[in-house]
C-alpha cells in the first residue's frame, strides 16, 4: 500500500474546528497521522472543552493536543484543508507556496476523486487562483453553547469521513 498523504487541517486558533477534524481523519486512517495548526494562535493551550465534549460524545479524544501556529513546520504537507474562505486568503497572502495545495473541506469533498492522484487533482483545481465562495465555511463554533460544537463536530464528521475516503491508499 502506498504511504497516505500528509494532510494538515487548518482552522483560526487550533481549539476547535482542525483539532477536531484531525482526530476524525485520524480515527478513519489511523496511519495517516495527520497535522492540526491555526491561522492566530496562543500556543500551547488544550482544545476546548466544549470542543473535548463533542468529541467525546462520538467517541473520540485527544488528551494530548496544544494548539499550534501553522508555521514553515506544516509548509511541507502534501494538502492544507481549511474550514473558511479567510483561512485561504491567509494561507495565500502568508505562505503562497503552499496555496496551490490549500482549499476548503467542502471544497475538497465537493471535487476530489477517489483512488485518483491527489496532486494531479490538486493541479487540476487551480487552488492558488480559484474564487473561494460563501458556501465553502464550516462554522465556527467558538463562543456558541455545546450544542454549536456538537452541531460543527456532527458536520465535520461528516465531511472528514467522505475526505478520508477519497483519499485513503
Amino acid at each position: 500500500m502506498s504511504q497516505q498523504p500528509v494532510v494538515c487541517f487548518v482552522c483560526t486558533g487550533n481549539a476547535a474546528r482542525s483539532v477536531m477534524a484531525r482526530v476524525m481523519y485520524a480515527q478513519q486512517i489511523p496511519e495517516a497521522q495527520p497535522l492540526s495548526a491555526g491561522t492566530l494562535v496562543l500556543e500551547g493551550q488544550p482544545m476546548s472543552l466544549r470542543t473535548r465534549q463533542a468529541l467525546r460524545d462520538l467517541g473520540l479524544d485527544d488528551p494530548a493536543h496544544l494548539s499550534v501556529q501553522f508555521d514553515e513546520r506544516h509548509v511541507h504537507a502534501d494538502l492544507m484543508v481549511v474550514m473558511e474562505p479567510g483561512h485561504i486568503a491567509w494561507m495565500r497572502r502568508h505562505f503562497p507556496e503552499a496555496a496551490s495545495r490549500t482549499a476548503s473541506l467542502p471544497r475538497l469533498v465537493r471535487h476530489l476523486q477517489s483512488g485518483q492522484n491527489l496532486a494531479d487533482q490538486l493541479a487540476a483545481l487551480s487552488l492558488a487562483d480559484v474564487e473561494v465562495e460563501p458556501w465553502e465555511e464550516v462554522i465556527d463554533p467558538a463562543g456558541g453553547d455545546q450544542e454549536a460544537f456538537h452541531r460543527c463536530a456532527e458536520e465535520l464528521n461528516e465531511l472528514v469521513g467522505q475526505l478520508a475516503k477519497r483519499l485513503r491508499r
